[in-house]
Order: structure tokens, then sequence, then C-alpha cells
């Protein structure tokens, strides 16, 4: 019987065998038993069960908050059997809510071209996205499969790599290969070099070059998502007048840019998109706005999204999102007095805050250290409404695994079982991070057979969470038979866990394996992105492999990515004392030409 943590009787199976069988699944080797962890000693249980709680639903009234010793006189308090702490805001009464990679993984092609280009301000959306566990984390949602030849782009992608790196004519080996781009092979090529924008920019012209072709609205929206990633202000400007010569304007384009320009904190110019929208003859509403609002607040400019919203309240009618995204703006630079007096003001116009509003709040609390007013919080919801839902539990959970108090968690975890909220893989991501943080595998084995037995599949967070716990480790070959049962479950790897495991292999001293990694990655059709590089380049430059560091990090910087932070000292004096001065030189003046400045200046000094 699988381990529950709603009864602590031990398991017949041992730790060893669930984790075969979580990991091997047809009887292939168990992975994770090598770490020289054991199950708990027979006849030891591990307590994981806490109380029970009963839960109660009172219906009551939206009320302004008290908030902050008197901070706003005008507001009145009608205490509960829950008694409200006074750094909370009232509930509102709405009714309850995976030695050599290659050689040991089978090849698989990935799905091509999952554009990740997002619907018109769907990250507001994703405000109000109650399943979605890291808050933080900017929502990839709705994105379109898009079907091509996957021979034809395996084919211009290989040519691109393969001519850029020589520093050829890409183009005319393009137009020799007699390749008839359509938007559909435009849009998979640049997503795989979604990280890589001068290869991507230049395949980009030359698709529009061709003789029967020309771009889209969502060619031209890829391109810009990817010129934005990398701050390319002035080509993005420019594609964007482009686009609007040519008609090909759309929402999604002037959410790009406005996400843009408020993620590298220019507001003005953020501002100016939306005065733009009304020069091409775009409605500009209260969603637009909403957007707008949003990309600051993640940017951490809850102050200019709050004056900005002071000053087009006459304009525009806020609704209910508009408020929870000021209120998130607020909490999430931890200003926990303007996020109140935003809720107060929101209840005072009638609208009645949400359980996305109640969770927002719950983690602004904790992000600011403030757990017994969440607690407290917590506990108001469940007795007025809106009920907790499985993302409520998910934050409390989390925060006090992070701070090592297991047993709360799990106390938690029974209660929200106990509610009938079924646990979700980021509820067992929590659970199991905060375990193998103090070193207590054999419960996180356990968790991974509960999970199976309630046919709760992991994700891939939870995959690149245990990756985490082997490379924190120091055990990389155990990472990789994750990431191989990650492949095999169908869930899709990302760049990050690619970079984890290289950069295990690196610590570990085992350049190949690191390389076999970085080989892995680019054969499955990932684009390495900065972080990639700057662990390989700074894993070759600390085992002396001064040569193949250098290589690699001209090919970054000739993709158009920033100088990688690494040991430049070391990596200096070693081409200096071997006599690559030269080498040192040429790489300067690149530098110097990427606008990476204060890297050339420091290799200058060793020339001179």
């Amino acid at each position: 019987m699988a381990f529950n943590l709603r009864n602590s009787r031990k398991s017949p199976l041992s730790a060893s065998t669930q984790v075969h069988n979580f990991l091997a699944g047809d009887g292939g080797r168990p992975s994770l038993i090598a770490a020289g962890l054991h199950s708990p000693v027979h006849g030891q249980d591990t307590p994981l069960r806490g109380r029970g709680v009963q839960r109660e639903q009172v219906d009551g009234s939206s009320l302004p908050v008290y908030f902050l010793l008197n901070s706003f006189t005008r507001s009145s308090i009608n205490r509960t059997r829950c008694q409200i702490p006074f750094v909370l805001p009232y509930p509102s009464s709405l009714s309850p809510l995976q030695k050599c990679l290659p050689a040991i993984i089978p090849h698989q092609n990935p799905p091509l071209c999952l554009n990740k280009i997002r619907p018109f301000c769907s990250d507001v959306n994703s405000v109000h996205t109650d399943s979605e566990f890291e808050s933080d984390i900017e929502n990839e949602s709705d994105s379109a499969e898009f079907e091509a030849d996957s021979k034809e782009v395996e084919r211009v992608c290989k040519v691109i790599d393969e001519m850029f790196a020589l520093d050829r004519n890409m183009e005319a080996v393009l137009d020799e290969c007699g390749i008839n781009p359509n938007h559909k092979l435009v849009l998979c090529v640049l997503q795989r070099f979604n990280h890589a924008r001068k290869p991507a920019f230049r395949f980009f012209r030359w698709a529009a070059d061709r003789p029967g072709f020309s771009h889209n609205s969502t060619t031209y929206n890829a391109m810009m998502n990817i010129l934005g990633k990398t701050r390319q202000f002035e080509t993005l400007v420019s594609l964007l007048e482009e686009m609007g010569e040519k008609g090909l304007l759309t929402m999604e384009t002037f959410t790009i840019c406005i996400k843009v320009f408020a993620a590298a904190k220019e507001r003005k110019k953020a501002v100016a998109i939306v005065d733009l929208m009304k020069k091409y003859n775009f409605k500009v509403g209260i969603e637009t706005v909403n957007c707008l609002l949003d990309a600051l607040g993640r940017a951490k400019l809850a102050k200019e999204a709050q004056t900005l919203f002071e000053k087009l309240e006459p304009k525009f009618a806020p609704n209910l999102k508009t408020y929870t995204i000021l209120i998130n703006g607020w909490c999430t630079v931890k200003n926990l007095m303007e996020a109140a007096r935003m809720w107060n003001e929101m209840i005072d116009k009638g609208f009645k805050p949400d359980i996305i509003a109640h969770n927002i709040m719950l983690e602004g609390l904790l992000r600011s250290h403030k757990r017994s007013d969440a607690i407290k919080l917590f506990e108001v919801m469940k007795c007025k409404g809106p009920l907790p839902t499985v993302r409520s539990y998910s934050v409390l959970i989390k925060n006090l695994c992070k701070h090592g108090h297991l047993k709360e968690a799990i106390d938690y975890f029974d209660e929200m079982v106990d509610s009938g909220c079924g646990p979700d893989a980021a509820v067992y991501t929590c659970l199991m991070t905060g375990f193998a943080n103090q070193k207590k595998m054999d419960i996180v084995y356990r968790l991974l057979s509960e999970m199976k037995e309630k046919n709760c599949p992991p994700d891939g967070r939870l995959y690149n969470a245990l990756i985490k716990m082997m490379v924190n480790r120091r055990m990389p070959d155990e990472a990789v038979k994750i990431y191989k049962k990650m492949v095999q479950s169908g869930v899709g790897a990302s760049v990050h866990t690619y970079n984890m495991i290289m950069k295990s292999y690196f610590v570990a001293r085992d350049c190949e394996m690191g390389l076999a990694v970085w080989e892995e990655m680019k054969r499955r059709g990932f684009c390495p992105d900065e972080n990639s590089y700057t662990v390989l380049v700074g894993g070759l430059v600390r085992q002396g492999r001064l040569n193949e560091s250098c290589r690699y990090l001209e090919e970054m910087i000739d993709k158009g990515m920033r100088a990688p932070q690494i040991d430049y000292k070391k990596f200096s004096a070693g081409f200096y004392w071997s006599g690559g001065r030269n080498c040192l030189e040429d790489l300067a003046e690149k530098m110097k030409l990427s606008g990476n400045s204060e890297v050339a200046n420091l290799l200058e000094r060793w020339v001179k």
C-alpha cells in the first residue's frame, strides 16, 4: 500500500521499492536509491498527521478595513467569532471555491513550435488563474501549436546554426537550399532561436525577401517577443512602425511592447504605447489599462502604477480586476498599507473581493513576514468566505515548508484533504522540497508513491524540484535518471532542467558529461539561454579548458547575448601566461562592439 499522509502507518513497501516503482516504472534501475538514503527504521513512524479542523461557513458582509493603528478612521469593525487582525482586510461575503546522455535517453523530437505569444492581456488574466502556483512567474497561457514539416524545420535550423557559427553568408546558403518559407515554418524556426536574437532576426529578414512570402501579424509578433526579451528597443520600435505601415498591428503587438518597456522600468514609454494605440485607431479600454497596470506592478513599479491609475480613473471605470492588480502590485513591493487602502477602496466602490484577491493578500502578508496575520486571514476565509482553494493552501504550505515548519505544513495538508480540496502537483512539490531541505528523503520517496496512488501525475516543476534535490546533493547521475523518467512520462523539460544538470556535472569536475548535457539540450531543439552559456563557459574556465570556453564565449556574443558573469581574471590570466594575448585582444574588441564595455576594459588591461 502506498504511503498516505492521512495515515502514518509504515508502508509495507520500502522506500527503495517505492522509488524504483516511480522512477523505473517498467523495471528499470531505481535512481534516487543511489543517494544512500534509507527508508525509516522498521517500527518507527514519521508523525505526519496533525489536527483535524472543522470548518464553518458564515455569511458575512464586505466592510472596509480598520487598518494599521487607526490609519483609516472612517472604517468600523464588526467583530465575529474569528477575530479580524488589525493588519488584515475584512473578507467579502462571496459564497464558498529525468556514461553518455544520448546513449541513455531515447531521442524524441520536441513538439514543433509551441508559439509562446500570449493573447492580449493574458498576464492580467493570469492574476485570476487560481491554479497557478508561482505568482511571480509570468504565465504562458493558451500557446498555439503550429504543425510544420519537422524535417524542413531541422534542415533550416541546421543551416542557421552551422553557417552562423562559421560566420558564413547564412542567407546565401538558405537560398541555395531551395527553402520555401511559410508562416508555420517561420514560427517554428523563430521559436528554436528564441534566445538568439541575431540569427533569429537575420532569418526573419531573409524570409521577408523571399518571393511569394510576406510576414503576417503572428510572425511579426514572434520576432518582437525575441527582441523585447533582449531589450532591443530601437529594432522593436522599427518593427512596430513597419507593422503599422502594412496594417498588421494587433492588440497582441501593443501588449508585447507595453510589457517590454514596463519590465525595463521605462514607464513613460509603456504609457506612450497606449497613446500610440489611439493613433492607429485601436480602442483603449479598461482591459488595456489593466494590462499596463499589471505590467508595471510586475516590474515592481507599484507607485507608478498607482499614479497612473489615479490619472486615468476619471476616463476609465475600474473593475474588480483593476483593483486586484493594484493590490498585487503593492503586495509585490511589500507595502501592505497601500495594499489595504486599495482593498478598502475596492469595497467602497461596490466590488466584492473574490478568492483571487484574498489569495493575493494572503501571499502578500507571507511575503512581508507576517505569517500570524496571514493565518488569521486564512481562518477568516474559512469562517466567512470565500472558502480557501488548493491555491490558498499551496501558498501557506509553501511558506511553512520554506521556513522549516513541516509539522504545521502537514497539518494544513491534512485540513485541505479533509475539506475536499484534492492536492495537486504544486502542493506535493512544496512538501517534497521542504522535507528534502531537512534531508528527510525517505518521506520524499513516500510522497512520490502517494502521488501515484492518488493518480496525481508529476508536472515539470515537480520533476525540476526532484532534479534540484539531486543536484544539491551533488549526485548528477541521479538527476539524469530523473530527467530520463521525465522524458519517458511525456513531461516537457525546459532549458532550466538542462542548466541544473549541466551545472551539477561541472561542479563534480566532469566536463565531458557537462558537455554531453549541452549537446543533448541542443539535439532536442532547445535554444541555450544566457544562463546556459554562463554555466558552460564558467565550468570550462574553472577546469582550465580556456580555448573551448573562449569559443563558446564568442558564440554567445555573436548571437547577441550579454557577456556572462564568470571569473574573467582567471580566464584572462590563463590566456596571458599561455601566450594567447592575440585571442584576448580579439575578444576584447568583440566585447566592445557588442556593448559589453566593462568586460572589454578588463580584457584590454591584461592585453596591455
